[in-house]
C-alpha cells in the first residue's frame, strides 16, 4: 500500500512544483541569474510558458517509480527494524529509528533518480548553455558549448527531449555520464530524507489532537510542508553541486569531480553560492510536499478501507 500510496503522491507533487525547480536549477548553474525574479522574467521573455516545464516528461513519467520507492523503503525498513529491536512491527519507532528508515530511503533512490536528474538538468540548462557568453564573473562563465553554425541557420537545442537526451548522454560520456553527480545526490538525499521522515513524523506527533492516533488534514499538510523545507534546507548545498556536476557535461568540462566542484564554486562565488536557490527551494518545498503527504495519507486511509 505504501508503494502505491507514495507513487500517486510523488506525481501530484511533481506537477505542483516543477516550474520553480527549472527556476532553481538555472540560479544554480548561471551564474548571470541575479536572483529569482530575474531568472522568471528571463525564462518567460526568451521561452514563454513552456520554458518553465523544459524535460517535464521525464520526471513524471518516472517520479511515480521513485516516489514509491521512496515511501515504500522508507516503511519497509521502519517494519523490519521495529520487529528486530522491539520484537512487533506495531511498536512504537523511536526517533533513531525513522532517521535510519528515512537515511535509506534516500540512498535507495539514487540509483533510479540519477539518469533522469542529468537528463532534466542538462534540456532546463540548455538554452542558457547556448547563449552563455564571459561575464563579470569571469573563470565562472563556462565557454560556448556548441560550434557556431553555419552561417544563415539558427542553432537548434542540442537535446531534442528527455529520451534524445539519455540516449545522447549515453554514446557521448558513456554509462557514467548518466551518473554525473551521483556522489553529490548520494549526499543530499540521504541526510535530507532522513530529515524529512523525522521532521514529518515529529510534527505529525505534536499537531495529532488528543484522544486522536494521527492528525487532521490540517495538520498533515503543515507537518508535510514543513518537513519538505527542513529537508531542503539540508539538501540544498549538495544540490547546488550535484546540479553543476550534471549540467558539466555540455561542452568543455570545468570539474574534476565533487570536491573539484565545491571548492573552485567557493573559491570563484563565495561561500554563498552554496545556498543558491535555498529561498527559492524552501518556497517549492512547502505546497508540494503538503500535497504529497496529503495525497499519501489520503491514499493509504482509501486502501486499508477497501482491503478491511
Amino acid at each position: 500500500m505504501e508503494f502505491a500510496a507514495g507513487a500517486i503522491g510523488g506525481v501530484c507533487g511533481v506537477a505542483v512544483g516543477y516550474p520553480l525547480d527549472t527556476v532553481k536549477v538555472r540560479i544554480q548553474t548561471e551564474p548571470k541569474y541575479t536572483g529569482i525574479w530575474h531568472c522568471i522574467r528571463d525564462t518567460y521573455r526568451r521561452e514563454r510558458v513552456w520554458g518553465f516545464y523544459r524535460g517535464l516528461s521525464l520526471p513524471v513519467c518516472t517520479v511515480s517509480l521513485v516516489s514509491s520507492v521512496s515511501f515504500g523503503t522508507y516503511r519497509h525498513c521502519l517494519v523490519h527494524i521495529c520487529r528486530f529491536r522491539y520484537g512487533s512491527a506495531d511498536a512504537k519507532p523511536a526517533k533513531t529509528d525513522i532517521t535510519l528508515s528515512g537515511f535509506a530511503s534516500g540512498l535507495v533512490r539514487v540509483f533510479l533518480t540519477s539518469p533522469t536528474e542529468v537528463a532534466k538538468v542538462r534540456l532546463q540548462t540548455q538554452t542558457q548553455t547556448q547563449q552563455r557568453r564571459p561575464s563579470a564573473s569571469g573563470p565562472s562563465a563556462a565557454p560556448p558549448t556548441c560550434p557556431a553554425p553555419p552561417v544563415g541557420r539558427a542553432p537548434g537545442p542540442k537535446y531534442r527531449g528527455p529520451l534524445h537526451c539519455l540516449a545522447s548522454v549515453a554514446r557521448e560520456e558513456g554509462l557514467r555520464g548518466l551518473y554525473k553527480g551521483s556522489s553529490a545526490l548520494l549526499f543530499r538525499d540521504g541526510h535530507s530524507f532522513a530529515t524529512y521522515f523525522l521532521s514529518y513524523a515529529i510534527l505529525c506527533e505534536q499537531l495529532t489532537p488528543a484522544g486522536r492516533s494521527r492528525p487532521d488534514v490540517l495538520g498533515v499538510l503543515v507537518a508535510g510542508g514543513c518537513a519538505g523545507v527542513l529537508a531542503w534546507a539540508v539538501a540544498t548545498p549538495m544540490d547546488v553541486i550535484k546540479s553543476r556536476l550534471q549540467a558539466d557535461g555540455q561542452g568543455q568540462r570545468r570539474y574534476r569531480g565533487l570536491l573539484h566542484c565545491v571548492v573552485t564554486s567557493v573559491r570563484e562565488e563565495g561561500p554563498r553560492v552554496l545556498f543558491k536557490g535555498l529561498s527559492l527551494n524552501c518556497c517549492r518545498a512547502f505546497p508540494v510536499n503538503m500535497v504529497v503527504f496529503v495525497t499519501y495519507e489520503a491514499v493509504l486511509r482509501l486502501m486499508r478501507g477497501l482491503l478491511s
